[in-house]
């Protein structure tokens, strides 16, 4: 979390590191990888693997987390 997180941000006061950390979290716990856990975040090694998709057909949309230090990519329906 230091290294990926607090070393890229200037926490302003302790309401904003409670925001921050809040957001990392969820970031972390639903939507990072893990090498632990075969490339799936947590969320998705309870419910199982995704089913494979053909990335020609879709597009792939990125959003910033966190103002940017962090990016998240999803299909798009």
């Amino acid at each position: 979390m230091r290294r990926e997180l607090l070393d890229r941000t200037l926490i302003l006061n302790e309401r904003h590191l409670r925001r921050t950390l809040t957001r990392y979290l969820e970031h972390y716990n639903g939507h990072r990888p893990h090498r632990a856990l075969n490339q799936l975040c947590p969320s998705q090694a309870e419910a199982g693997p995704p089913r494979p998709i053909d990335l020609v057909e879709h597009l792939v949309h990125r959003t910033a987390t966190l103002g940017g230090p962090i990016n998240q990519y999803q299909t798009a329906s």
